[in-house]
């Protein structure tokens, strides 16, 4: 007997959210189907994969990524490089010297370095921070004033910034605003709520819900990112109904299998190869269970990610 496919019809949809401007600018979700399900319907903006670029370099970067990199001394050099890269649909600015627990760099020269990014490619451009509340909302706010009409994301405003944050880039500057909870569908609804409630449109908010590693805590985020797009469909709930990036990069290449030199554990082999393969696992395993986008790092992942993302289309 033939097996017969009944197409997952649902009425609602997720919000489409641009970032950037001109030709190269980008499309985050409108999707009406699961995750990648193509068959069910049709899927107008496809998953996007972002490049990420760190303001305090390549010192322990693998021997492969330095080599890309090679002689790019600003990040408005490396943003150049990096937009050449097979696949690369956004770039990622990663302020991570700007935690004082670290080396403190002004607010001024991150915002700076941000302005020559910006005059220097044309690619649509999400800005992260160091991670301390504090610092990231007078870094997002800042960066939100001098890219003004660039139309970036500033990502993310927490539980702790997101008055901040939400008003600086969201009203002031009309930027988008990213929302970034703790692997946790209630946190992450409460969030969006509380952005809104500011005066926030649901159409400049995009989600991060947390991540991690594949194979450190991982189903915690896919059934987090599953249930997430299950209620902004299924349920239609409008709080949920923001598209979803997730920073891969961040998380893969800080794990053990991603840092540990090959001379500790020969049988692990390359650590370049590994750390890519930790990028890569993760990235499709989180576009698989809900998410719009990823943010990766090493040239090879990006464009496996994307040909992937191509192939499904």
């Amino acid at each position: 007997m033939p097996f017969k496919k009944t197409p997952q019809k649902f009425s609602a949809a997720i919000k489409t959210v641009e970032i950037g401007t001109g030709d190269r600018k980008i499309a985050l979700g409108g999707e009406s189907v699961m995750p990648l399900y193509s068959f069910d319907g049709p899927i107008e903006n496809a998953p996007k994969v972002g490049v990420e670029i760190v303001d305090t370099g390549f010192a322990d970067a693998p021997e492969g990524l330095k080599a890309f990199y090679a002689g790019c001394e600003t990040m408005a050099e490396q943003a150049k490089k990096a937009a050449t890269m097979e696949g690369a649909d956004f770039l990622c600015l990663r302020f991570e010297s700007a935690d004082p627990n670290g080396a403190n760099t002004p607010v001024e020269d991150c915002v700076a370095a941000a302005k020559e990014v910006a005059d220097s490619v044309d690619l649509p451009l999400v800005i992260m921070g160091c991670k301390n509340n504090e610092k990231d909302a007078q870094l997002f706010e800042k960066c939100a004033e001098a890219l003004a009409g660039k139309n970036i994301l500033v990502l993310a405003a927490k539980e702790e910034n997101y008055k901040g944050v939400g008003a600086a880039a969201g009203l002031a500057y009309n930027q988008k605003v990213g929302a970034e909870s703790s692997v946790d569908i209630n946190l992450a609804k409460q969030l969006n709520v509380l952005i809104t409630q500011l005066g926030v449109s649901g159409d400049s908010i995009v989600m991060n819900p947390g991540t991690a590693t594949a194979g450190y805590g991982f189903e915690y985020v896919v059934s987090t990112l599953e249930r997430i797009r299950l209620a902004a469909l299924g349920q239609n709930d409008t709080t949920l109904q923001m598209p979803i990036l997730t920073p891969v990069a961040s998380e893969t290449w800080g794990v053990k299998e991603s840092v540990t030199e090959e001379a500790d554990i020969p049988e692990w082999g390359d650590r370049e190869t590994r750390g890519i393969d930790m990028e890569i696992a993760t990235a499709t395993a989180v576009l698989a269970a809900g998410s719009n986008g990823v943010i990766l790092r090493h040239p090879q992942s990006v464009a496996t990610v994307s040909r992937l993302i191509r192939e499904l289309m």
